[in-house]
């Protein structure tokens, strides 16, 4: 007989479950039901052998005609509906592939298995994960399906199922509860198995051009490489101090210096800074050094990595976030910051942006007054842009010849040495990378390292720290080179149409929830 729990409706759906207010009694039937096939000896199977998935099970079913040769398969999943009809049964099993409808008659299982199996079998639970034996088939309704010749419960759910997510309340349980996400949200599954293939194809660019991989360390005695404030962690055996890394950029140029001439790494980095839809503490970036390269040569291959994703992994050159459609094409427009000020902002051309003058008269323009209170030209040129010409990008555009105060890493460009050889990408008002001709002279970049020192004994806790050793490598000898990162998570944001970091990222940074005791 089915038990009277929460599945005894004789339609079982996730609605039904998380709906009823008795979600305790409802796990407590559910380990009741586990205590009982316990007792029989249940052992937690762990001998099936999975012939089919269910998109293979759809397909041989459709592709079945009169006269087709049966095809006995094996399937395995978690059961997502049932639906009773007496003698019968309709379910719905889900494997990393999709769903497949399995239809299930009490006499053919109790021919099999003996009088009682059905019985038994009604006693699942939305959740419960199943194999089944049978053959494909297409119902009379056109529904390509698993008519089921057995089954076996290979793991008790212990839970009811979540309905679907609605809400901030659900929303932050899908982050803290990703498999919950993952089981009852389809289209989240699809966005992460496309991120795995962003990945690999961005590695299979990477490597038909000659680069090979590397990696670097996680843990540094010094924070460096990019502005950012790091996580601080301590080894006890070697009784130091040690930062989680920041950025990938150190190690890999000396990796240039040491001739391997094309590197990258994809990895993760950790900064200590706030969270918001485009930013989480540890986060995945690749970055790429080419010996004998400019930022020019760089923004040309970036824009080829972009396009090429669009054409292998989705297939167009188009996608549609936060309600625009956005275009990949080639070209892509480059503009200096300054310029970009001026056409995206609507600074006329007459207020000389070049002057520390006329770039706090373009501040109060805008009314950015605060603005006007920063001596740093570099970095007031920075502040236009950034608080007010950044947002009005939509499409990929090249943002270069940034002011070398803000660029603390970057070769400054021989005709301004106020700006340096540096790009940023910009898409739909968000940095996706940042990139430049680098810096290889050692005199230079120590005295840069130095400025940053002085900053960071002022209080900018992001400044960086004076990486001694790498200073001693471009000693040595730094080729040429150009290098770039490109934030990982925010692409595969962009070419999935995801408006939140924390929807691409499987295990967010969330806020400790305090548990009573």
């Amino acid at each position: 007989m089915q038990s009277t729990s929460d599945q005894n409706s004789s339609n079982k759906n996730p609605a039904d479950e998380v709906s009823a207010s008795d979600v305790s009694e409802q796990t407590r039937v559910r380990a009741e039901k586990l205590a009982k096939i316990r007792s029989k000896g249940y052992p937690f199977p762990n001998n099936v052998h999975v012939s089919h998935s269910a998109e293979a099970v759809r397909e041989l079913a459709a592709s079945m005609t009169e006269g087709t040769a049966t095809t006995e398969c094996t399937i395995a999943g978690r059961i997502m509906s049932m639906r009773l009809m007496g003698k019968a049964a309709f379910c719905n099993l889900q494997d990393k592939t999709g769903r497949i409808q399995v239809y299930i008659r009490k006499d053919d299982l109790e021919a099999k298995w003996g009088e009682g199996t059905f019985a038994e079998f009604t006693t699942l639970d939305l959740g419960d994960i199943v194999s089944f034996d049978g053959e494909p088939f297409v119902t009379k309704t056109g529904e390509p399906s698993l008519k089921a010749s057995g089954y076996r419960l290979l793991v008790k759910c212990l839970h009811p199922l979540p309905e679907k997510w609605h809400g901030l309340t659900d929303v932050e349980t899908r982050y803290r509860q990703r498999y919950l996400d993952l089981i009852v949200n389809p289209e989240v599954t699809k966005t992460f198995v496309l991120r795995s293939k962003i990945v690999s194809e961005v590695r299979r660019f990477f490597d038909a051009r000659d680069f090979i991989e590397v990696e670097t360390p996680v843990l540094n005695t010094i924070a460096s490489g990019a502005a950012a404030r790091p996580f601080e962690t301590h080894h006890n055996a070697l009784d130091t101090e040690l930062h989680l890394r920041i950025a990938l950029e150190l190690p890999l140029k000396k990796l240039i210096v040491g001739g391997l001439e094309r590197v990258y790494e994809i990895g993760r980095v950790f900064r200590n800074e706030g969270i918001s839809t485009a930013h989480n503490p540890e986060f995945t970036m690749i970055e790429f050094y080419q010996a004998y390269a400019t930022y020019e040569t760089l923004m040309d291959l970036t824009e080829e990595l972009l396009v090429h994703l669009c054409d292998k992994v989705l297939g167009k050159r188009t996608v549609e976030y936060k309600g625009k459609t956005i275009d990949f094409s080639s070209p892509w427009p480059r503009l200096s910051m300054v310029d970009a000020i001026h056409e995206l902002s609507g600074v006329p051309r007459t207020i000389d942006i070049h002057t520390l003058a006329g770039a706090h008269e373009a501040a109060r323009l805008l009314g950015l007054n605060e603005v006007c209170e920063i001596q740093d030209h570099g970095r007031v040129i920075y502040e236009l842009f950034d608080r007010h010409s950044q947002e009005k990008i939509l499409n990929p555009t090249f943002i270069t010849q940034h002011p070398t105060s803000v660029s603390p890493l970057a070769r400054p460009n021989i005709a301004q040495p106020d700006f340096t050889d540096r790009f940023e990408l910009f898409v739909s008002g968000m940095e996706l990378a940042n990139a430049f001709s680098e810096l290889n002279d050692a005199e230079d970049q120590l005295s840069r390292f130095q400025e940053q020192l002085k900053a960071k004994q002022a209080g900018d806790f992001e400044a960086m720290e004076l990486d001694q050793d790498f200073i001693t490598a471009l000693e040595y000898g730094l080729p040429p080179t150009g290098g770039q990162g490109i934030g990982i998570d925010r692409l595969v944001m962009l070419l999935t149409g995801s408006e939140s970091i924390r929807d691409v990222i499987l295990f967010p940074t969330m806020k400790t929830i305090s548990r009573s005791k």
